[in-house]
């Protein structure tokens, strides 16, 4: 692991072994074949999922009782730094998982309903998505359009969903609908319900280790006890956006390592004029800027998690995560393809490849421009004025 301030000895014995035990099975099954799935356009996410569940990668700060492992919550930005550091894709499959499917189950749900669904959901074997964001929405979740009108002992739900990860291949949804009173609710969704598709999307450029799709409800029936319970208002989406925030702030420094020691493996390679281009000051002052960069983002999201696990975070320190470590590893990212040349836009190298997800990750669970006015209305008490 790249680390110069040596934030690895701040964790935990048992985080530190958590994260060298993915770290080693990230290397031996996973990076060896990254680079074919991006290529391909395609994950094998069935199987990987399963590989997942195996390794304790989904859900694993839920009560071991739920089908997690009551891990700390550095242990899991450990897990999703690890991930992220082959491909951000994985990191998304496996975040949205925990975060976007089995939290709010777990935070919301009825006993029935956790029984039913997290164990599979825990152990890879069934796979969730969630349905928030919408074709028109985007930034603004507040304007849903999909409503769940309540029909004697069912919901019918119609609306649409878009840039869904995994719904293509999904058991079961969380969609969040409005109800007939206008309240944000979440709803259970088999994906084998009548009304229900989710048509994938193809030709991305980015996080193309990764399946993503739709999600359709047209007259889409759903039992009444498939409303998660406790779920009431935007608030309830948004506090699952908040634990997905926080792996992403951690994962995303995974993937500026990567880029980092792709760098400085080829600048130390590669000689021009007599020299390895690493002796140039142009070349060390991007390294060093990277460098700097992943540093102080990994001391930020160590003390994030600290703050998690004492009951102490709030959402805009997630912001104040999220926004600036995504940014920088993206930054990072661009410089690492300058760094490479020509040889930067091969997927030969990892560095286009990671540069071109972290374009998506910087846009997707809150754009840089939303945390910033997140961050600003909490320090100075005020919307920011159009």
């Amino acid at each position: 692991m790249f680390d110069e301030f040596r934030v690895n000895d701040l964790l935990q014995p048992d985080e530190r072994l958590i994260r060298e035990t993915i770290r080693s099975y990230c290397d031996a099954e996973l990076l060896p074949q990254v680079a074919g799935w991006w290529d391909a356009g395609d994950l094998p996410v069935r199987d990987v999922m399963r590989d997942f569940g195996r390794m304790g990668l989904l859900g694993p700060t839920l009560p071991e009782a739920h089908g997690g492992a009551g891990a700390s919550s550095s242990a899991y930005g450990a897990m999703m730094y690890e991930l992220e550091r082959v491909d951000s894709g994985l990191r998304s499959a496996a975040s949205v998982q925990g975060s976007l499917v089995m939290f709010p189950i777990h935070e919301f749900g009825s006993e029935a309903q956790k029984a039913r669904w997290l164990p599979g959901l825990a152990s890879g074997e069934l796979i969730g998505c969630f349905g928030l964001t919408e074709p028109d929405g985007g930034s603004d979740p507040g304007a849903m359009r999909t409503r769940a009108r309540r029909d004697g002992n069912e919901y019918v739900l119609n609306g649409s969903k878009m840039w869904i990860t995994n719904s293509p291949v999904a058991d079961v949804a969380v969609v969040w609908a409005k109800d007939d009173g206008g309240v944000v609710r979440g709803f259970l969704v088999p994906t084998d319900t009548p009304g229900f598709s989710a048509p994938a999307i193809h030709r991305k450029m980015s996080l193309r280790a990764s399946v993503t799709g739709e999600i359709v409800l047209e007259d889409c029936r759903v039992p009444a006890q498939n409303l998660l319970p406790g779920s009431g208002g935007l608030k309830s989406p948004l506090s699952c956006l908040t634990s997905a925030r926080f792996g992403i702030a951690w994962g995303a420094l995974g993937a500026l390592e990567a880029v980092l020691q792709a760098s400085l493996d080829y600048t130390t390679g590669r000689s021009t004029f007599g020299k390895p281009i690493a002796a140039r000051q142009l070349v060390q002052d991007k390294l060093v800027r990277m460098a700097t960069d992943h540093t102080t983002g990994l001391l930020l999201a160590w003390r994030l998690g600290q703050l998690k696990d004492a009951g102490q975070m709030n959402f805009a320190q997630v912001s104040y995560a999220k926004r600036n470590n995504v940014r920088v590893a993206l930054q990072g990212a661009r410089l690492a393809r300058e760094l490479h040349g020509g040889n930067g836009i091969t997927t030969e190298y990892p560095v286009i490849r990671h540069m071109l997800n972290l374009e998506t990750v910087d846009t997707y669970e809150g754009t840089h421009d939303i945390h910033t006015l997140i961050v600003g209305r909490h320090l100075t008490g005020q919307g920011a004025l159009e």
